[in-house]
């Protein structure tokens, strides 16, 4: 198992699915953990299951969020997992709001998180790490703009690392991609939705994908880079049941 003692973990979108668990992995791990999330129940809960993790309510589209979380705990490893739920249905059927939604909640706090992070700037050998999606790299026809903006999160990321190079700050960013989680809300969302788009049942759906991750499986990824940043400087991976796998965004 991979050591984080004696560092400060950040976890954005923390306190359930895939979140939770990359807190539950750093925290084994022997990180210091803050968890942030806008529920403050799902973050009690968080907080009463784990002791030792800290938590933080707040809404990480925010553009005063960063502020408040790394003055909380400054972060050795900052992980944005963060996100909206897409809409399930064919563009022509959604509004612009609808279609919009990723865009104005995960490249919003994306966007946000990175900057601040090259702004302040975190200290030098900081990493963070952006949770995108397999639909990034795949694309995804039934729900609206996700993929566009899972999309712009791995140009964010690597945007931030060019900056930080040039700049020599000595900054870290990398992206997961990881493919569809059936195991968390989001993941069922998705899973529904495609299922209803294709006139098969969940079950079939669910069936056909190869080797789909767990939420341990993006956990594991996340403290396997986390614990080699050289590995995961400026890279995005992709996430499955076999493990990390280097892709090109």
């Amino acid at each position: 198992m991979f050591s984080l003692a004696g560092k400060n973990v950040v976890v954005i979108g923390g306190s359930r699915g895939v979140g939770r668990q990359i807190v539950e992995s750093a925290h084994r791990s022997g990180a210091r953990v803050l968890a942030v999330a806008r529920q403050q129940a799902t973050l009690r809960a968080l907080e009463q299951d784990i002791s030792g993790v800290r938590v933080l309510a707040l809404d990480a589209t925010d553009e005063g969020a960063p502020a408040k979380v790394f003055g909380t705990l400054e972060p050795d490893i900052l992980v944005l997992c963060a996100g909206a739920f897409p809409p399930a249905a064919p563009f022509q059927r959604q509004s612009w709001q609808e279609f919009a939604v990723n865009w104005e909640a995960d490249v919003r706090m994306t966007f946000h998180f990175c900057k601040a992070a090259l702004s302040r700037p975190l200290a030098a050998g900081a990493s963070v790490i952006v949770i995108s999606s397999g639909a990034a790299l795949a694309g995804s026809p039934n729900s609206g703009g996700y993929a566009g903006a899972k999309r712009t999160q791995l140009f964010l990321a690597n945007y931030a690392q060019k900056e930080s190079d040039r700049l020599g700050l000595g900054l870290r960013f990398s992206a997961l991609a990881p493919r569809m989680v059936p195991d968390t809300e989001l993941g069922k969302h998705a899973v529904e939705g495609y299922a209803r788009y294709l006139g098969i049942s969940a079950a079939d759906f669910v069936r056909g994908m190869a080797a789909p991750p767990t939420p341990s499986d993006v956990a594991a990824g996340v403290i396997e880079l986390a614990a080699d940043p050289d590995r995961a400087k400026g890279n995005v991976f992709i996430v499955s049941g076999n493990g990390l796998e280097a892709a090109r965004a």
